[in-house]
């Protein structure tokens, strides 16, 4: 089986040697497992240029995620101490150090010169036959014409021949794997795996930013409790004075507000926490108290975009992990052939049968793993129109909320409910509202992940 490597230092280190020998090939077993590899790995190739539409237009200056126009020079920089979701993948770009040390090492990849490794490998050769000729003249053994050894040699002087020809079978192996291009396609996986991880960073940024942004709802909407349970527990205060509820009703409450103190305390703690992390995935300094700007809304437009076949088939197109399942099947097609070829595919040989399992295993791991990325890919798809209609329902509460908010306002002035009666429709009116905002972060988290798979193939 042909070995990939992507050690080019140790490529370029070590002397080559001969020529790699084409084999031949012409097995109709042989032809037979070229087509079933084709046809296993046609879904991800197939669909290379097809393109993303996940986003609200065709046009590049627009944001499939936002729908705003992200023209370099109509972007605003952030505030000192804030962070817009604009210009959160640029500044992470430019100052993540993850991302940043990531990028060094896919300038190295692309820096190679090929053309120049070419040439030291060549004489290499020339110059490994040599060495290896004189290792075994001065190693005590002497060959024929027929390349049959005469005579004896000293055990120190075997030792070293033998050593010298394991190294050579493996700068020949190296050589082999360059003639054929795998280095360089090795290489070129590298670059994308590379490259596929720094998206993933991105996408953690932005996951992050969007946790932050619920995190402070929630904050919100505990110190609104903490808000209406200090009025509960002033009036149960005043009521115990007249003798109205008794001491233990009284205690009760304000255990109860005391729990919900330490909750929130904590609550904020968290959100300080999660602050240091983005601030460091974002490459600045950590005071944990970053300000964070608003989740983009999710436009009907943008909805309506979607469609899932054809976003599916530019997802998997672009999917490092399907990419790597193609290249982990083509490997094992390969050491298939070599086991296949040693049997003469005997059907009466066993290793044969076993090679053939083998190599039929390693096809449905394949499709397995490619019905595993569409099965994600549809759930998300899901999970976007579901959380659409979760928001579209809060906004319904929402109406209603605000006209039983009006109707109370209107009983307070005619004197026919408490003050404390119109802040409990307050808080109602804003914990609907707080639904609604919690409702469309959500829809926009899912549609800013199904964006990144249609136009990288990262699904988390």
């Amino acid at each position: 089986m042909k070995k990939r490597s992507i050690a080019l230092l140790l490529a370029l280190a070590l002397v080559l040697s001969l020529c790699a020998v084409t084999a031949a090939a012409g097995e109709q077993a042989q032809e037979k497992a070229d087509s079933q590899t084709a046809e296993t790995a046609q879904t991800v190739e197939e669909a290379a240029e097809t393109p993303s539409l996940a986003g609200p237009d065709a046009e590049p200056e627009t944001d499939p995620k936002t729908g705003e126009v992200i023209a370099a020079a109509t972007i605003e920089p952030d505030a000192v101490g804030t962070v817009s979701f604009a210009n959160l993948e640029r500044r992470m770009r430019e100052n993540n150090l993850t991302v940043l040390t990531l990028d060094q090492t896919i300038e190295m990849l692309q820096d190679i010169d090929y053309e120049q490794m070419g040439k030291d490998l060549l004489d290499g050769v020339n110059e490994a036959v040599v060495v290896l000729g004189n290792m075994r003249q001065y190693g005590g053994v002497v060959f024929d014409f027929a390349g049959n050894p005469i005579g004896s040699a000293p055990a120190c002087g075997q030792m070293a021949v033998s050593s010298m020809e394991q190294q050579y079978e493996a700068v020949k192996k190296q050589y082999e794997a360059f003639k054929d291009g795998d280095i360089q396609e090795d290489n070129a996986g590298r670059i994308r795996q590379l490259k596929a991880t720094q998206d993933q960073l991105v996408l953690a940024g932005e996951s992050t930013y969007i946790a932050l942004a619920a995190l402070e709802t929630q904050e919100g909407a505990l110190q609104r409790q903490l808000s209406a349970l200090n009025r509960t527990v002033e009036e149960l205060e005043l009521r115990y004075q007249m003798g109205q509820v008794s001491a233990l009703q009284l205690q009760q409450a304000k255990a109860g507000r005391t729990q919900l103190t330490s909750g929130l305390e904590t609550l904020r703690m968290n959100i300080r926490n999660l602050k240091y992390q983005f601030e460091m995935l974002l490459g600045g300094s950590q005071t944990g108290e970053i300000t964070l700007g608003a989740v983009p809304e999710v436009t009907e437009k943008q909805l309506a975009a979607m469609d899932v076949e054809k976003d599916l088939l530019a997802a998997k197109a672009k999917s490092y992990d399907l990419y790597a399942a193609a290249k982990t099947l083509e490997d094992a097609q390969e050491t298939y052939t070599e086991d296949a070829r040693a049997n003469r595919f005997d059907e009466k040989e066993v290793d044969f049968r076993n090679a053939k399992r083998t190599w039929q295993a390693a096809q449905y791991t394949y499709n397995s793993t490619v019905q595993d990325y569409e099965l994600k890919f549809r759930t998300l798809y899901a999970q976007v129109q579901d959380y659409r209609q979760i928001l579209d329902a809060a906004k319904v509460s929402l109406e209603c909320e605000k006209t039983s908010c009006a109707a109370s306002e209107l009983k307070f002035k005619q004197g026919t409910i408490s003050q404390n009666a119109l802040l409990d429709a307050r808080d109602s009116l804003k914990e609907a509202e707080e639904k609604v905002q919690s409702a469309a972060s959500d829809l926009f988290s899912s549609y800013n992940t199904y964006c990144w798979a249609v136009e990288h193939g990262v699904l988390n």
